[in-house]
């Protein structure tokens, strides 16, 4: 991947139940690309992750919890899936109003699989041109989103892809549009 992303830092969001490979792999990528991952969560010390939907995955360390995120000190953030992440999550209203503030200032977003979910509960798909896992797409067109099956689709800043199958393309769209930086129609 070509971008450089030095100096950027990127919030991944995610909860016990996250898809491991969805939040290791972009993780990787972003790292390579210069920026610095941070894991932020509605836990304090550290989270597991899942292999599917039953096998428990690996534990990873809370970088800062969601009451102490602040929007102004990313420059882009990720939402990784996992049915039991996701779920949890997009009914978090610390977490829901941190995903709004990436919207209102105009920053890169990436969501994939299940990760869709906290952008419908944030209210910030209406008119957007989605993917996600299909399992959420009647979901995501319930609230107003033109959902769409691909690899990965781009709206304005915003990046969302179907399932762990994706993640090559994933990953570079979310570091083209983190590179790009603010969005001027990336809009709550």
């Amino acid at each position: 991947m070509a971008e450089n992303l030095n100096g950027h830092t990127i919030a991944f969001v995610a909860s016990n139940g996250v898809e491991q490979v969805e939040l290791t792999s972009p993780w990787e990528a972003v790292k390579e690309a210069g920026a610095t991952p941070v894991l932020v969560s509605d836990k304090e010390d550290s989270i597991t992750a899942m292999q599917g939907d039953w096998e428990h995955g690996d534990s990873f360390t809370v970088d800062r919890h969601i009451s102490e995120a602040k929007v102004e000190d990313f420059d882009s953030v990720v939402l990784p899936g996992g049915t039991l992440n996701a779920d949890a999550l997009r009914t978090n209203e610390d977490v829901l109003n941190f995903v709004r503030g990436f919207f209102s200032a105009k920053k890169p977003v990436a969501s994939i699989c299940h990760g869709p979910w906290l952008l419908i509960n944030a209210g910030v798909v209406e008119g957007r041109t989605v993917t996600s896992v299909d399992k959420i797409s009647i979901d995501l067109k319930n609230a107003g989103a033109n959902w769409v099956d691909k690899e990965v689709v781009v709206d304005n800043g915003l990046t969302t892809s179907r399932n762990p199958g994706d993640l090559d393309a994933f990953n570079a769209k979310l570091i083209e549009e983190a590179a790009e930086g603010k969005h001027q129609q990336q809009t709550t």
